[in-house]
């Protein structure tokens, strides 16, 4: 059996048009150039702009999707089932050649309340084949996971791995069976430069506690089942800098998922392939830009699934990434007179946007024994 799986962090699809004052840099920027008396004036108006806003977002995000053509979808920062559902029915499925189905979203523990959620080909599962679990309640004492270093963050014992969840979706087809856990893990952008830093410990403990789940889950035959660990984990061992120079950026945090675990299919492209964000930032301690190509978005499979696909068709989709992403690594020039000519995006994406997501789709082609 052949299934494509994919993974996309679609970058806040919502149903509200902030998450807090000036929470949305979609509309900040905007916003701040005029001057509204009254609150309710002002709000009326950041609600029409995030409304005209978000729909030119969605067209380039179902693009993307319908490009990459997956039979499993995996998506991160979903506000609710109601706008999963209304994104696939009103975009998607608009352009798409596949129709889509089995929507699951459960509520986890993110503050700004973006979710984990699953969607699957509507043909190809039916009734009682989808089972979903959240473990958004497991906590560190529960797992065996707390330490000092989440001592010294001032995180108590008791409290939840998961930044958002850990949703483990099980399939089922005919005799034989998958299991997703989707992932979101905790962001490395605290708000300071060292940020990556400060928040590894929280990653490596969310890392740590999937792999407790699938050993908890399968026993002795973890290996020999067909599971695969997907999402945004944010974290990577190595990043590309400019002329996609090989960057060690230290240890990330997801270790304990790769280490004599899950396999890591990226592994068989070529280094200047293996990245879906693309971040460029002035660092306060280097006093200079820094340009970094990052594999945040990951699909990680069991020994048996990774046995019997060694070497399995890999794609991301980059057409819905703004005009200011380079990308090829490796290209020297990346003035804006070469980047914003380069006519290798979706019609009306922008120069930072608007843009499909600042992640790109990730898929996989695998052979399910």
């Amino acid at each position: 059996m052949k299934l494509r799986v994919g993974t996309f962090n679609v970058e806040n699809l919502l149903t509200r048009h902030r998450f807090e004052q000036g929470g949305r840099t979609e509309t900040a920027a905007a916003m701040s150039l005029f001057h509204f008396p009254r609150a309710d004036e002002r709000d009326a108006v950041e609600r029409s702009l995030a409304v005209a806003l978000e729909d030119d977002k969605r067209q380039m995000t179902a693009l993307a999707m319908a490009e990459a053509q997956a039979d499993l979808w995996m998506l991160q920062e979903v506000d609710s089932l109601a706008s999963l559902q209304a994104f696939f029915a009103n975009y998607v499925h608009r352009i798409a050649d596949h129709r889509y189905g089995h929507f699951t979203l459960i509520d986890g523990n993110d503050r700004r309340n973006i979710d984990i959620a699953f969607a699957a080909r509507r043909d190809l599962l039916g009734p009682g084949q989808v089972r979903a679990v959240s473990h958004k309640e497991l906590s560190f004492a529960e797992a065996g996971l707390y330490d000092g270093d989440l001592a010294a963050l001032g995180i108590p014992r008791h409290g939840k791995v998961f930044a958002r969840d850990c949703l483990e979706i099980e399939l089922e087809f005919g005799r034989r069976r998958l299991s997703l856990f989707g992932c979101h893990f905790k962001s490395m952008n605290n708000g300071r430069e060292d940020g990556r830093q400060v928040t590894l410990p929280v990653r490596r403990a969310e890392a740590r506690a999937v792999r407790f789940l699938i050993e908890q889950r399968f026993g002795h035959d973890w290996r020999e089942a067909n599971w695969i660990v997907l999402g945004d984990l944010n974290g990577y061992r190595h990043g590309l800098g400019p002329l996609a120079e090989p960057v060690d950026e230290g240890i990330s945090g997801i270790e304990p998922l790769l280490d004599g675990f899950a396999v890591d299919p990226t592994r068989t492209l070529p280094a200047h392939e293996r990245w879906t964000h693309f971040r460029r930032y002035w660092s306060e301690a280097l006093e200079r830009l820094i340009d970094s190509h990052m594999p945040l978005d990951h699909i990680l499979l069991s020994p048996a699934l990774a046995a019997a696909n060694p070497a399995p068709p890999i794609r991301m989709i980059r057409r819905g990434l703004p005009y200011r992403v380079p990308l090829d690594p490796r290209d020297p020039d990346r003035s804006m007179g070469k980047l914003a000519t380069a006519c290798d995006r979706y019609p009306r994406v922008g120069w930072d946007r608007p843009k499909a997501s600042d992640h790109c789709p990730l898929t996989v082609d695998l052979t399910i024994p």
